[in-house]
């Protein structure tokens, strides 16, 4: 990736055109958990999106293969598909915006207090 990729973003829609076209190729109610997923996801993100994409890519990997072997997406899944990305983003060390204030937060009160 060279700078100016880097900087105006054109590596990430080029990943996320790959990965809709491989959504495409997936059954209907993959695609619907797709959708769901890529929501949760995003909530997620860093400044740019970019530490989600490896994430995404095992999803869709996990997705992908699941589909061929024939189950059910709510087999892989189970129901609660925003516990799922949470999890899953929980294993990876991705921290939520939610999260990223908290901390900035008390380190603030941490300088204050003098610790």
């Amino acid at each position: 990736m060279n700078f100016w990729e880097k900087i105006t973003g054109s590596d990430m829609t080029k990943e996320m055109k790959a990965f809709e076209s491989r959504v495409k190729e997936l059954p209907v109610d993959y695609q619907d958990a797709w959708n769901k997923i890529n929501v949760h996801l995003w909530s997620y993100s860093d400044f740019t999106g970019r530490n989600l994409m490896p994430i995404l890519d095992g999803v869709l990997g996990l997705l992908e293969e699941t589909a061929e072997e024939g189950q059910q997406v709510h087999e892989v899944l189970g129901d609660d598909i925003k516990g799922f990305c949470s999890a899953l983003v929980g294993e990876e060390g991705a921290k939520s915006y939610r999260d990223k204030w908290r901390e900035q937060l008390n380190n603030n009160i941490a300088k204050k207090l003098g610790k």
